[in-house]
């Protein structure tokens, strides 16, 4: 199934909300599985993006519905990236056999 690293900034909103429920992160979590994907690992930052999530899902047409959900509610600002396993990427690149 596809990968997809949603790079994510918490709004001052998005602020006061952890702030004043933490737990708004795991019930976030339970509503992207709801909208068709999963997180696969969930990493809270320092620097430019506040969390860092590698969520799996069947298409992107899913994961873009689910950014544009996330970021509609003025929460957080979301950078969504498709991940191609290393594995996957290194045969890609591999010169056709020739015949």
């Amino acid at each position: 199934m596809p990968l997809y690293v949603l790079l994510t900034k918490v709004t001052s909103h998005g602020i006061k909300t952890i702030r004043d429920n933490p737990q708004r992160i795991k019930e976030v979590n339970r509503e992207v599985e709801q909208l068709g994907a999963r997180v696969l690992t969930q990493y809270a930052t320092l620097g430019r993006y506040d969390f860092i999530n590698i969520v799996e899902a069947s298409d992107l047409e899913t994961i873009a519905k689910i950014s544009v959900n996330l970021g509609a509610r003025g929460t957080v600002q979301i950078e969504t990236l498709p991940a191609i396993p290393i594995e996957d990427f290194v045969k890609g690149l591999r010169p056709p056999r020739k015949k």
